[in-house]
């Protein structure tokens, strides 16, 4: 299938001047040509043409860390410490979750984040079978993994380990590769030593990365210097699990040996800001990650701590806490951010040739209109998109070079009968919400 892109304004990278009235030429899910000058055209015989009408087009946003199933828990338990919404809130409501809810939960989610213009997501959840339909039906790219929790390699450890692996066995590669799995030990304040160790042996025998939360907040790291007389990073690093492909969601509070660890064993950060905020968790020094060398993206977390899935709402607060927390305001620019939110660099968890929008990569892009009022006027295209952009703006999106939202409307999904579903599963959780409280 040939697929010509053709009269948009195209933004190849966070970095790349923009191409006026240029055009894409797709051919199988492959970025064939970007064509820049007019003249060009006359050699496309497309099987199809897209037309632009002056739209912005540029490499799709990855949400690097997110659990796609909690649409079900958004305003469940708010305003609390994350002890709190975990212990008393979340992980008791979640007892009475199935494998249907978490699909329904799953699919809302995914609507919500193409609607942001998010063509992949980092996931981690239970059911993730369930996600991983949705992924699939949808089209979009995903990693998926189990959250695994357990502090014994016990009979219940090595359960949740094979859950994990048998996901992987299950899923990864499918969806004509566009779904990846990774091994997702929850934390490690909720996963033991010989988990971790047994969970790291795996990972580098096989060959699966692992995603993870670490040093989200103060009392975690200060719990796990009581407990094993190292940080976090520091322990994770001991038992050998930052040895494999790491995606380190959170990274909050980090010392600098803490910074120096995560560059040397070439970790991934997932920047969550707005989950970060509302929790009152802090702010991840970000600039100082950045100046070290570490390879950071931005994250929503789940919709229980967010509570949304909105890309634009994540870069505009990843680059303002930034310029806070630095009291510098050149500390993430708008180029910075949106390089962050496409995963330009992050050649790892099935990212590798997306990004960026250039000759040989995949076809995942998406369109943008600029005609509402806080776009104008557009002095710099990066700026107006990174600082007043939203997802309103988004109304096309092709993944793997197949067209997954079009004028607006996503191909493949009834979305009313969605949020539906998603409002009688709610009904479900206010009974319980008000039996527990």
């Amino acid at each position: 299938m040939k697929i010509h892109l053709k009269n948009f304004d195209i933004l190849t990278s966070a970095s790349s001047p923009l191409i006026k009235n240029g055009s894409v030429l797709v051919r199988d899910g492959i970025i064939e040509k970007v064509i820049s000058e007019f003249h060009e055209e006359d050699s496309v015989s497309p099987d199809r043409t897209i037309e632009g009408n002056g739209r912005l087009l540029l490499p799709g946003f990855v949400n690097a860390h997110s659990h796609l199933g909690m649409t079900i828990f958004r305003g469940y338990a708010d305003d609390m410490e994350l002890d709190t919404w975990l212990n008393d809130w979340i992980w008791p409501a979640e007892e009475n979750l199935t494998p249907e809810e978490v699909y329904w939960g799953s699919l809302l989610g995914i609507i919500e984040a193409v609607h942001s213009g998010t063509t992949a997501i980092a996931d981690m959840y239970f059911f993730m079978d369930q996600t991983a339909k949705a992924i699939e039906e949808i089209g979009i790219r995903g990693l998926i993994s189990y959250g695994l929790i357990a502090q014994e390699l016990n009979q219940k450890g090595k359960e949740e380990l094979q859950s994990g692996l048998d996901l992987a066995e299950e899923w990864d590669g499918e969806a004509n590769g566009r779904i990846r799995v990774a091994l997702s030990p929850h934390a490690p304040y909720t996963c033991g030593d010989e988990v971790l160790k047994e969970v790291s042996k795996h990972a580098s025998r096989e060959g699966i990365p692992i995603h993870t939360h670490i040093s989200e907040t103060k009392k975690e790291v200060e719990d796990s210097y009581d407990e094993h007389g190292v940080s976090p990073v520091e322990r994770l690093e001991d038992l050998g699990v930052l040895g494999n492909e790491v995606l380190a969601a959170h990274c909050v509070h980090l010392s600098e040996e803490d910074v120096a660890t995560l560059e040397r064993n070439d970790v991934v950060v997932v920047h969550n800001p707005s989950s970060n905020m509302k929790l009152a968790s802090g702010a991840a020094p970000v600039k100082e990650l950045r100046d070290s060398g570490v390879k950071v993206t931005l994250g929503t977390d789940g919709p229980g701590t967010n509570n949304d899935l909105d890309a634009f709402g994540e870069m505009r607060a990843a680059t303002f806490l930034a310029k806070l927390k630095s009291n510098d305001p050149t500390a993430l620019s708008a180029n910075d951010t949106l390089a962050m939110a496409t995963g330009k660099g992050v050649d790892k968890f099935g990212l590798a040739k997306t990004g960026e929008i250039r000759e040989g990569n995949r076809a995942d892009m998406i369109g943008l209109n600029r005609k509402a009022i806080h776009w104008t006027p557009e002095y710099d295209t990066v700026s107006n998109l990174v600082y007043s952009g939203k997802s309103s703006d988004v109304d096309m999106m092709m993944v793997d070079g197949k067209m997954v939202m079009e004028e607006g409307s996503i191909n493949s999904i009834d979305e009313e009968e969605v949020i539906g579903k998603v409002r009688e599963i709610g009904e479900k959780y206010g009974k319980v919400r008000a039996n527990q409280h």
